[in-house]
């Protein structure tokens, strides 16, 4: 038996994830259950809550790529989530460009190093 390696999950705008379909990360797990959710304006916030908890309760799952205007919205889910393993990437947007004050993780990182650390 072969080991498989982990997929990579997207929650995004429309533009995003069929950017990543395209690039071939679209896969369906055992349970016909998709890797990816496309968030348009009438995509509750529980959805996307509730789709990320799931995305992290999944095995098969090594990333999870979100954009930062989603991030936003569940942002006391992805503070919560202390496990290196499925990683969250804050990622842009067509229309949200990239904030490295908002991402959290990144804050998280910073903190782990010093200055001095890179002399």
């Amino acid at each position: 038996m072969t080991a498989r390696g982990k997929l990579i999950a997207v929650i995004g705008d429309e533009d995003t994830c069929t950017g990543f379909l395209l690039g071939g990360v679209g896969e369906l797990n055992k349970n016909r259950k998709p890797n990816f959710l496309v968030v348009e304006k009438d995509t509750s916030v529980a959805e996307i809550e509730e789709t990320f908890k799931s995305f992290l309760a999944r095995n098969d799952i090594g990333i999870i790529l979100i954009n930062q205007f989603i991030a936003e919205m569940i942002r006391h889910a992805i503070d919560g989530h202390m496990q290196s393993i499925p990683a969250v990437l804050e990622i842009p947007s067509k229309e949200h460009p990239y904030d490295a004050s908002k991402d959290s993780i990144l804050r998280r990182a910073k903190g782990m190093f010093c200055a001095e650390d890179f002399r």
